[in-house]
Formats: C-alpha cells, sequence, structure tokens
C-alpha cells in the first residue's frame, strides 16, 4: 500500500472517531493525570514535552516538581541551568529541558509570556514539532489538529491494516491527512488525541497481545477482524547501536567525590559525571590516569559492570571506587580538573545522568 492509498480509507476513520471519543469520555475518571485536570497551554506544552519518550506514570511526580519550582513562563525563562537540571534528572534525553527554557524566553520576549495560538509560531519555538504543535494547538486551543505519535500510528495502521513503515516522514504525513478532516473543533479537539492515545497506552499494546476484547474499535479493526494485529504496525529494521566502553572512577576523598562536567556541546551536554576512561580500563592504567592528575590511590575496589542505553548508542560500563590519599587535598587547592562534592551534596545539588546512576549506590 503506498502512503496516498491510505486516503483510501476515509469511511472506516469516519466511522472510529465518534466510538473512540465516547469511550475516553467514559474512562477520563479511571485514568487521572494531573496536565489533564488544568490544561493551561503552559501545563499542556510542560507535560507534552516530558511525555516523550517517557511513560505518564513515570512523569507525574517530575510533573509536580517541575511546575512548584517553575510556576509560569516566566520563572522557567529565568530558571538557574543546575536546578532546571537537577529537576529533569532521570527523565533523559535533557535537550528537552533546555529547549524549554529557551522557548520560554522567546516566549516571553516576542509573546508577551503567554504560547502563541497559532500554529507556525508554535513549530517557530524551539523543541516544539509538528506532533507537539499540534497536541497543544487541539488541547489547550481547540483547534481540529491531529497530533501524530506512535499510539496514533499504531492504533490507524490496525484498523487499516496499513503495511508501510510507521517511521516514514510519508506515512505519518498521509495519516494526519487522513484524520484531519474528520477532527472536531473545541474541547472534542484535544479529547480525540488523548483518546488515541490512551487507546494505545492500554489496550492496543505495542508489545505482547493487545486487549482487543476491551477495545471501542474492535468491530471496524481490520486487523481483530483477520487475527492479524501482531503484524501490525511495521517498521523498517533498524541499524544496530553502536557500542562503547566506558571505565567510571569513584574518586573518593574523605567524605567527597569527585564531579566533572560535560562539555557543552554533544551526549549529556553540560551535565555532572563521575572521571571516566574510554574503554575497559584496568588498574595499571587507572594509575597513569591518577599519576598524571598528581592523585594517588590508597584502596582501589573493582565495581561490578553495567550498560546503559541510549537511543543511538550502548554503554558498556566498568568502574573502580578508589580512596585516595590525603595528599590529594593539595591537589584540590590548586587544580580545576574536578568538583568535590558529598553525597548528599551530589543527591541535592547535581544533575547526575542515569547512564551513571548504576554506579552512584556505591558513593554512600
Amino acid at each position: 500500500m503506498k502512503p496516498a492509498l491510505i486516503l483510501d480509507h476515509t469511511d472506516i476513520i469516519r466511522e472510529i472517531l465518534s466510538p473512540l471519543l465516547s469511550w475516553y469520555k467514559g474512562q477520563e475518571k479511571t485514568r487521572q493525570l494531573p496536565w489533564r485536570e488544568e490544561p493551561t497551554p503552559y501545563h499542556t506544552w510542560i507535560s507534552e514535552i516530558m511525555l516523550q519518550q517517557t511513560r505518564a506514570i513515570a512523569v507525574i511526580p517530575y510533573y509536580h516538581r517541575f511546575l512548584e519550582e517553575f510556576p509560569t513562563i516566566t520563572a522557567l525563562a529565568n530558571a538557574d541551568d543546575e536546578v532546571l537540571m537537577k529537576l529533569w534528572q532521570g527523565l533523559g534525553y535533557y535537550s528537552r529541558a533546555r529547549n524549554l527554557k529557551k522557548a520560554a524566553q522567546v516566549i516571553v520576549q516576542e509573546h508577551q509570556g503567554q504560547l502563541p495560538q497559532d500554529k507556525k509560531q508554535l513549530l517557530a519555538l524551539p523543541g516544539i514539532g509538528r506532533y507537539t504543535a499540534n497536541a497543544i494547538a487541539s488541547i489547550a486551543f481547540g483547534m481540529p489538529l491531529p497530533a501524530i505519535d506512535g499510539n496514533v500510528l499504531r492504533v490507524i495502521a490496525r484498523v487499516i491494516t496499513c503495511r508501510e513503515d510507521i517511521m516514514s516522514a510519508r506515512t505519518r504525513t498521509a495519516f494526519e491527512q487522513l484524520l484531519a478532516p474528520h477532527y472536531p473543533t473545541g474541547d472534542d479537539a484535544g479529547a480525540l488525541n488523548q483518546a488515541f492515545m490512551d487507546l494505545g497506552a492500554t489496550i492496543c499494546l505495542p508489545h505482547g497481545t493487545p486487549h482487543c476484547a476491551h477495545c471501542p474499535l474492535a468491530q471496524l479493526c481490520l486487523a481483530k477482524e483477520t487475527g492479524t494485529q501482531q503484524d501490525f504496525p511495521q517498521k523498517a529494521a533498524t541499524k544496530a547501536k553502536k557500542r562503547e566502553a566506558h571505565t567510571i572512577l569513584l574518586l573518593k576523598l574523605g567524605n567527597r567525590i569527585a564531579l566533572h562536567k560535560r562539555p557543552n556541546q554533544g551526549l549529556l551536554a553540560g551535565l555532572w559525571e563521575f572521571p571516566n576512561l574510554t574503554g575497559q580500563v584496568d588498574q595499571s592504567k587507572v594509575n597513569e590516569y591518577l599519576k598524571q592528575h598528581h592523585l594517588t590511590a590508597t584502596r582501589m575496589e573493582e565495581l561490578p559492570p553495567a550498560k546503559h542505553v541510549f537511543s543511538h548508542v550502548t554503554w558498556q560500563l566498568t568502574g573502580w571506587k578508589i580512596q585516595l590519599a590525603a595528599s590529594a587535598l593539595l591537589v584540590t587547592e590548586t587544580t580545576d580538573a574536578f568538583t568535590w562534592a558529598t553525597p548528599e551534596e551530589i543527591a541535592s545539588q547535581f544533575s547526575i545522568p542515569t547512564a551513571f546512576a548504576h554506579y552512584i549506590s556505591y558513593i554512600k
């Protein structure tokens, strides 16, 4: 099926929207999410950014803490970077937080501190793509715009048994063109987008067997009719992730641990990390590193291996816990290679990416 032929399914799309919307309205009380209780433009924007690549249940505590610290767009525009990164710690994809602040600054400077209702102006803001712009416009402003995410792609692909690659931009565009003419305005526009999200998150599941017996679209779904639910959606084969080895060093001086700030560009830009070496490094290489920094170990303990998976690369991790000689106190006063902090300070003030979280328990 070519993407253009997806548009031939107008009739079935028209039929599914009403039962889907009715189902969602009946589910609202059972799946309570804080950003739906007060769907202001700001709250909607923050929640949609947080929900990218992250399950709703995991987002809830972050959402509450974030709004407590930054209750308005102006407060976000003036955010301290360290506080912002610490609040985001554990959500991953840290560029999302940086783009939130950049966008807030643009909104304050160019839109009087209010999210613009114009879709083109939303798209011009850092970190807001087509999906997020449509989600904000429909949920916060009642505009009839379908927000095409993985849930929508999966649900529609099964309903119409579409064999196109759902990761293809033209397939996404075709799905949006298929849905857009039938979208309502007002509150129902946002409700319909959230209905698709909820159906995909709770019933039309991406892995395992979908719960078709509870699906409001079961009688209209071609995949259900043909017993081919597991065949959809279809994606082109992905390239194998690149693998990198890193050796983490927990350098301990008294009750303080060495930290290092990553460069402002690249992976995990600007975040704090434990000093680390490229490759799986043995004790002799660790000692060479310490010597270069005029440090001496009084005790070294090899730590268990770990793994962290990013979207494009997998880190294979090993670690060493190293107690330093008291003479290192002189080094800390004459070099800026490291920042030294207690475990309590690290927990409360420094944003340590999840990639390094495997070893945090060893610093206490």
